[in-house]
């Protein structure tokens, strides 16, 4: 009996030593994670620039482009909204690996009652700027809800970062004021090493990895001229 209950001991320790070595690590999840996400923003900003609704001088005038798969009205705290994207920036060679970041503010456009939105992001120079600094509040000075292609009159830049939201098949500008953007550079650091920077990665001193390059390769075609 007792070498019985030896063996089954054994037998339940190895199985789940076994479990434990094929179970992914924290790390792994994280990865796999952020690499749906990457996956999921190719396709928000191929769905939103393929219907000619955000003006083509806008994309190809872009020095940075962020892509939010999904933006989401808090249901326990309210007014509260909160998502995770990734962006690219344009560099001597082109654009660079993505880097990864969070949003996070009160009222973020949902006044018409939307829960859920898909969103890019649109940046000239001093949007850039602003990036660089890991942090920025989003004030009514620095966001504006972007010109559509059917908006009459001109289509320059209204802020240094103009938002676009599709939400239910609708794609308009979107009010981002308020919020704040924040890099996340744990991922960042996951992603392309702990000695890589946010800048280093925005200015293209970092190689785009195998799941970003489908992102970045369609910043590429959805900002290209002609």
């Amino acid at each position: 009996m007792f070498k019985i209950m030896t063996a089954a001991a054994f037998l339940t320790l190895f199985t789940c030593a076994g479990w434990a070595r094929s179970s992914p690590t924290p790390k792994d999840e994280k990865s796999g994670a952020k690499s749906e996400e990457l996956s999921k923003a190719t396709q928000i900003l191929e769905e939103m620039t393929s219907s000619d609704q955000i003006p083509k001088p806008l994309l190809t005038q872009a020095q940075c482009v962020g892509v939010i798969p999904e933006m989401t009205k808090g249901g326990f705290i309210a007014g509260a909204e909160h998502g995770g994207g990734v962006v690219s920036c344009r560099n001597g060679s082109g654009w660079s690996a993505p880097a990864f970041f969070s949003i996070s503010g009160g009222s973020v456009g949902f006044q018409a009652g939307l829960e859920k939105s898909q969103i890019v992001l649109l940046m000239n120079q001093q949007g850039e700027q602003y990036l660089m600094n890991d942090n920025f509040q989003l004030g009514a000075e620095a966001v504006a809800a972007g010109p559509t292609s059917g908006t009459s009159g001109s289509v320059g830049w209204k802020a240094p970062v103009l938002s676009y939201a599709k939400s239910k098949g609708a794609y308009a500008g979107i009010n981002l004021a308020g919020s704040t953007i924040t890099i996340d550079h744990d991922t960042d650091r996951n992603v392309y090493g702990s000695g890589a920077t946010t800048q280093q990665v925005l200015n293209g001193k970092v190689q785009t990895p195998p799941q970003a390059q489908q992102f970045v390769a369609a910043v590429r075609r959805t900002t290209q001229q002609g």
